[in-house]
C-alpha cells in the first residue's frame, strides 16, 4: 500500500518531438497533468528525468512549467538509477517507494524500474501515465514489468490510495482534479 510518507514520483523523458507521437499522446500529457498536480498536493517530491536533451528536446512545456524552477537530471543511460544524479536524488529522497510514469515504457521507463527494483525499492508504473510509439510496446512493457516485480496503478487509484480518507481535507481538491 503507498503511504504519503513514503512515497515519491519519478517521471521519465517526456520530451519534445517523442512525447506527441508517443501512442494516446493527449491523454498521457493530461494524465500526467494530473498526477503531477496531485503529488504536489499531497507534498509527494518528484524526480524527473531526461534522455539525452540535446538530441531529444526538453521535457514538454505543459510538463515543464508544472515542475519548473525544478531542474530535470540531464541522463544518458536507459536505466535513470545508473546516473548518479538521479541515484543521489533517490537515495537522498529517503523515499522507498515510487510511481513511475514516462516514456517509452520499454526502453527507459522498463530499464529504469528494473534498476530500481534490483537495489530494493517497491514500485508502482502508472499505467495510464506510460507510452511508447506502439501499443503493443506498452503492453509487452507492463506485463514483462509486472512479472519481475513492479506494481501496475493508474492516476486515480494511487492518488486515492495516497489520500486514504475522504474526511481529509485535502480529499476534495483531489477528487475536484481527477474529475
Amino acid at each position: 500500500m503507498l503511504t504519503q510518507e513514503t512515497t515519491g514520483l519519478i517521471i521519465i523523458d517526456v520530451q519534445g518531438k517523442l512525447a506527441r507521437i508517443v501512442n494516446e499522446s493527449e491523454k498521457l500529457v493530461s494524465n500526467l497533468e494530473k498526477l503531477i498536480r496531485g503529488c504536489q498536493m499531497l507534498s509527494i517530491p518528484i524526480i524527473y528525468a531526461e534522455q539525452n536533451p540535446k538530441g531529444l528536446g526538453s521535457t514538454i512545456p505543459e510538463i515543464g512549467k508544472l515542475l519548473s524552477p525544478q531542474k530535470p537530471v540531464e541522463k544518458y543511460t536507459f536505466n535513470a538509477f545508473e546516473n548518479e544524479a538521479f541515484k543521489k536524488a533517490i537515495l537522498e529522497s529517503n523515499r522507498k517507494q515510487w510511481l513511475i510514469c514516462g516514456i517509452e515504457a520499454h526502453i527507459c521507463v522498463y530499464q529504469t524500474v528494473l534498476g530500481l527494483l534490483s537495489h530494493n525499492f517497491e514500485i508502482e508504473v502508472v499505467a495510464d501515465c506510460v507510452s511508447s510509439r506502439s501499443k503493443d510496446s506498452v503492453e509487452l512493457a507492463l506485463e514483462k514489468l509486472q512479472n519481475k516485480g513492479a506494481g501496475l496503478t493508474n492516476v486515480e487509484m494511487c492518488l486515492y490510495e495516497l489520500v486514504k480518507d475522504s474526511k481529509r481535507e485535502i480529499f476534495k481538491e483531489i477528487l475536484t482534479l481527477i474529475k
